[in-house]
């Protein structure tokens, strides 16, 4: 089983609430994530104690530069962000401030799984 992972302090909230559904890393990723895969979905820091939120699955996996982001991946990644230099502010944030609009991006959609 393989995990997506995001910083409690950015994402939690809004992972509980299933208003992130879509996550954007740095580089082609294409290869790592598939579609129909089962992952988990936790919170922590990296190298450190994480909190699994829920199992989801892996609805597409689309490889673009960070210029060619539509304004569905950007709301999906981040509800609260509207334009593409507040991806570009928060990925310098995660991978340090040489990202840069011509990057290549993998965006991966989820989906919570329910399990009873």
């Amino acid at each position: 089983m393989f995990a997506l992972n995001f910083y409690s302090n950015l994402y939690e909230e809004v992972l509980k609430t299933g208003r992130k559904s879509a996550t954007i890393r740095l580089g082609d990723k294409g290869d790592k994530y598939q579609v129909g895969e089962l992952v988990w979905v936790t919170v922590g820091q990296r190298y450190g104690r994480r909190q699994k939120l829920f199992t989801a699955i892996i609805d597409s996996v689309d490889v673009k530069l960070i210029a060619d982001l539509s304004p569905r991946d950007i709301t999906k990644e981040n509800p609260e962000f509207r334009t593409k230099d507040e991806v570009l502010q928060l990925l310098r944030r995660i991978y340090g401030p040489e990202v840069n609009l011509e990057d290549t991006i993998t965006i991966v959609y989820f989906s919570p799984v329910n399990e009873y």
